[in-house]
């Protein structure tokens, strides 16, 4: 029997296409979203800084409200004080962020430059020490991240008014860039195996040839 569905079942294969394509076009409108947001991030840091604050602050009172619910679930056993006091700590930590955004900036900010200087310090005394082969990459890692922690940590307080901002902004920027890049190539992957499998293929079903000669 020779119908549409019995030749590979053509209008299933498209519909499932289609619903691949509005998925990465999702992915794509979701990634132009976040590129807008780290664009304005990046111009406005002071705004961006303060979102992101308010934003972990906010993540720590709903992982502290998440945690205590799991430690009532659990309670008559021995992780029943360790997740009350985790829960308690996070949902603390978050009101002083949610209430006091400017000074939490503050603090994070003076921990990345100590981060940045530590880190370029071990970068730059391993790579001296171990002299690999990447030995050059890793002495300009290692002075980079000194530079960087110097530079915070000599303009510190008025750093943390956009050092955390541009790395939110950047954070924004480049996932959702990587998300559109995602969505493009995912759509075209669709559109040309949707293409490969409507081509017509070789035709299969051809009438009988007759015998050259006659029957005797």
């Amino acid at each position: 029997m020779n119908g549409p569905t019995a030749t590979g079942g053509k209008p299933g294969r498209t519909a499932e296409g289609g619903k691949l394509s509005r998925s990465f076009g999702r992915l794509v409108l979701l990634g132009t979203l976040l590129v807008i947001a780290g664009i304005i991030g990046l111009i406005h840091t002071g705004v961006a800084t303060l979102t992101s604050m308010l934003l972990f602050g906010w993540l720590l009172l709903i992982g502290g409200l998440v945690g205590l619910a799991h430690a009532i679930e659990s309670r008559g056993t021995n992780y029943f004080w360790l997740g009350v006091v985790v829960a308690a700590l996070n949902l603390a930590a978050g009101v002083v962020v949610i209430r006091h955004p400017e000074g939490t900036a503050e603090a994070l900010t003076m921990f990345a430059a100590l981060l940045f200087l530590t880190g370029g310090v071990f970068r730059l005394a391993g790579s001296v020490v171990v002299r690999g082969p990447q030995m050059g990459w890793t002495l300009l890692q290692g002075a980079f991240g000194l530079l960087l922690g110097l530079l915070v940590l000599f303009d510190w307080p008025h750093s943390s008014r956009y050092v955390l901002g541009v790395f939110f902004s950047l954070a924004l920027l480049f996932d959702g860039l990587g998300l559109v890049a995602v969505g493009v190539g995912g759509r075209r992957i669709v559109s040309m195996v949707s293409d490969r499998l409507d081509a017509p293929g070789p035709a299969t079903d051809s009438p009988p040839k007759a015998p050259e000669g006659g029957q005797k």
